[in-house]
């Protein structure tokens, strides 16, 4: 940049600058970057950066961006393996699916966080995530096929909270719907720890052909190639949304942060997602190599820098050719803005033409929304800098590798101590065995009724689960969604998603490792190998030594158990900051999502009891472990450890049921977690309910160890998977050939109740499924602003 230039145009003065008036300037601009990194960046360039390039690094230098406190953390997870057709190096992961009619079928995995937005205004916020991960999943050239999306929010009684989780779900649900992509699989939970920063986070699946995956970097000849933005006219929505997502939230700016929040707009996004399939068809039918990435964080600046920096080249914008909403937008707010439903391609000048009548003409983006459209915005430069152009002026010229290398932090961090849950005086253990062989059918609908166990039926029933018709297993009939998405093809899918507050509670590294456990189970329990995990790791502030440092354990814990398992992860995203302005973090929240894959969908099953007759199995053992688990809760038992995992045992269960569906074997399978055996067994019966209600008798002669009281073997977290078997001898044949621990634990009957023949308790299932169903059926009720 000349000297001239910088002299036309608004800079953030560094030079000659004291502290305290640089901090004021950047206070000013709204700008987060702290004074060293300000005093780095006009070091670097030699001279004060221009207010566009201030709010660039601001966004590209953020957390959200940059990764800075810990991208070097996430180097110990592992990538690699069989079924990772493309690791975590771009905007998605892709795993095998198989094959079909000579083409080799991927998976595109991503998983992103929308949180700050989402408690700042949660209809928007929730809204415009869903629309993000979806872009993520379409710019791998992919098919988006299916949505899930893993919440937490505050105490669901308070006011405050209440009003977050509905305006998220109906945000979700009126985005999702309307792009017409099925939801089909995530999990609630509430607990005070989010009254102040709930959890958003969103996945999203795509279908791909091997040979068709489009890449998020400017090709290796791309130099002088065009840059074409496709999409929303850019207006002043989401201004500083990644500096906003990279800070403490603060009641006192909460006008300035609902103006970070972006305006989602899914009907266009059904007509890109339309559009861009179109695109892709037109580009392979070309025999072309090109680039194809997502505006998310840092608006266009950010894209179109990474495009082209990951490809080894520089770029050249002009700001004035960008379609804007309104005329006379700053120059930042046109470079950094983050507005919805906006992509970028890379592509060769011969081929601008046709892709520019594709949205333009064939698909009438201009009549869609005001000002939507595709236009060329610049050109990829052979050089390394990247520049931006506004009404004749050069209003940022930086190294492009400065700009997107970000800046790293190795921060100090205190490993942390364990957990006390309950306060002196309460409950410390296990009531004796012999005041448990009693009636359990009270403290059975107590856990039922809690609100880590009851239905959420009124929750899922706003999305659409069964939209395009490929969904084989919807919300709320399995631990995992299942779609099957080539036409004629017997290859599926599986998605689940995982992580329990109430063990971060306790232990974040071993809440970590349970949450990888518990997503791979809930793949194998509908019949799918897990072929990759994604994570999303939303944490308190990085410069708090012990928030850092759930952070660091966490993801320690997380590598071990996918090593353990042999499953590896392709995607992923870091959430920081998630703490309020009184210093209150969230629990250390490793969320995982697992996708299974399975070449064969005739060897499937929900979770709902098929028929009276049939053999119970607990495939695994009861343990005499209660840490962290509902009953706990209830009772009030203070127990400050998690139970650790046997991965032994674990993946004899794994291989003993997934051979066992292969051969037939399995009509239902579920995962025991929240609310234990005897919650598992009573939510196989109420699925059954489309089937006719079938009940179940339960037995334990061949459940309980010596040392495991009932109540720990009926309600404990730590056990395996409750199977409905059509062939007992068989079934126990498999299982001893694969080591894995087994017991038969009673048989499903064609009345509709729960006999626990240890009490001789006959439950009705109607009366459960009532006390399940209640709890979330005021959900909407009593909105309170």
């Amino acid at each position: 940049m000349t000297a001239r230039a910088s002299e036309a145009i608004a800079v953030l003065r560094v030079h000659g600058s004291s502290d305290a008036e640089i901090e004021e300037q950047a206070r000013h601009l709204g700008i987060a970057l702290t004074l060293s990194e300000l005093r780095l960046i006009a070091e670097r360039l030699g001279r004060d950066p221009t207010v566009v390039e201030a709010h660039a690094f601001d966004a590209q230098w953020s957390e959200h961006c940059s990764y800075k406190s810990s991208r070097h953390l996430l180097s110990r997870l592992p990538t690699e393996g069989p079924t990772v057709m493309l690791g975590p190096k771009e905007d998605a992961g892709i795993v095998h699916l198989g094959e079909w009619k000579g083409e080799s079928y991927g998976i595109v995995i991503a998983h992103e966080s929308h949180n700050h937005p989402s408690q700042v205004v949660p209809f928007e916020g929730a809204a415009t995530g869903i629309g993000g991960i979806v872009r993520d999943v379409l710019c791998m050239g992919a098919h988006v096929i299916a949505v899930g999306d893993p919440l937490r929010f505050g105490t669901y009684r308070a006011a405050h909270p209440r009003y977050v989780a509905q305006g998220v779900v109906d945000g979700i649900a009126a985005y999702g719907n309307a792009i017409g992509v099925p939801n089909i699989a995530g999990d609630i939970y509430f607990d005070a720890g989010f009254d102040d920063n709930c959890l958003v986070n969103v996945v999203a699946l795509g279908l791909v052909k091997e040979r068709e995956i489009i890449h998020s970097f400017a090709p290796p000849d791309a130099a002088g190639w065009d840059i074409v933005l496709v999409g929303k006219a850019t207006d002043r929505s989401g201004f500083g949304g990644a500096a906003f997502s990279s800070l403490v939230l603060d009641e006192e700016d909460a006008q300035q942060n609902k103006g970070a929040v972006q305006v989602p707009d899914p009907f266009l996004k059904n007509v890109l997602m339309r559009a861009s399939y179109r695109a892709f068809e037109a580009v392979h039918a070309a025999g072309l190599t090109v680039g194809f990435k997502d505006l998310g964080a840092g608006g266009i600046m950010g894209c179109t820098a990474e495009i082209v920096a990951s490809g080894g080249f520089g770029a050249t914008i002009d700001l004035d050719a960008c379609p804007t909403s309104q005329p006379n937008l700053p120059p930042a707010v046109i470079a950094v803005g983050e507005t919805q439903e906006r992509l970028t391609w890379v592509v060769p000048p011969s081929f601008t033409p046709a892709l520019l009548a594709i949205y333009n003409e064939e698909f009438t983006l201009p009549q869609i929304a005001r000002g939507a459209c595709a236009a060329v915005i610049g050109k990829v430069e052979a050089s390394s800098e990247y520049v931006l152009r506004h009404q004749g002026e050069e209003v940022m010229r930086v190294p492009i590798d400065f700009l997107t290398g970000g800046i790293r932090y190795e921060r100090p961090y205190t490993p942390p101590a364990p957990r006390r849950v309950f306060a002196e005086g309460e409950a410390t253990s296990v009531p004796a065995d012999g005041a448990q062989t009693r009636r359990f059918d009270d403290l059975l609908e107590r856990i039922l009724s809690h609100h880590d166990v009851c239905s959420r039926k009124p929750v899922y029933e706003r999305f659409d689960s069964v939209v395009r018709g490929t969904t084989s297993i919807p919300c709320g009939y399995a631990d995992a969604g299942l779609i099957v998405p080539i036409p004629g093809a017997p290859l599926a899918a599986a998605l689940a998603v995982d992580g329990n507050p109430r063990y971060a509670k306790l232990s974040a590294r071993l809440a970590a490792e349970h949450a990888v456990l518990e997503s791979v189970r809930n793949v194998v329990a509908v019949g799918t190998r897990p072929a990759g995990l994604t994570d999303c790791l939303n944490f308190g502030n990085p410069q708090n030594p012990e928030h850092l440092g759930e952070l660091v354990v966490s993801i320690d814990g997380l590598a071990h158990a996918a090593r353990e398992l042999g499953v590896p992860f392709v995607s992923g995203n870091v959430s920081l900051y998630n703490v309020s302005a009184n210093g209150n973090a969230i629990p250390p929240s490793a969320i995982v999502a697992c996708v299974g894959t399975t070449a064969d969908i005739s060897k499937t099953a929900n979770a709902a009891f098929k028929e009276a007759g049939s053999t119970l199995f607990l495939l695994g053992e009861a343990r005499a472990h209660l840490g962290g688990s509902v009953v706990a809760d209830i009772l009030q038992l203070r127990k400050t450890e998690l139970p650790a995992i046997e991965y032994a045992r674990v993946r004899a269960e794994i291989a003993c049921l997934l051979r066992a569906f292969d051969r037939g074997l399995v009509l239902a399978a579920h995962d025991i977690s929240d609310g234990g055996l005897l919650a598992a067994i009573a939510e196989m019966a109420f699925a059954s309910r489309p089937y006719g209600l079938i009940g179940a008798e339960v037995e334990d002669s061949e459940l309980w160890a010596p040392d495991v009281v009932h109540i720990a073997a009926y309600f404990g977290e730590a056990q395996g998977f409750v199977c409905e078997v059509n062939d007992r001898a068989a079934f126990e044949a498999l299982a001893r050939e694969t080591g894995a621990a087994h017991s038969v634990i009673g048989r499903t009957i064609d009345r509709p109740e729960l006999h626990l023949k240890l009490t001789g308790d006959r439950l009705d299932l109607h009366r459960l499924h009532e006390v399940w169903s209640a709890p979330l059926r005021d959900f909407y009720e009593d909105v309170v602003a």
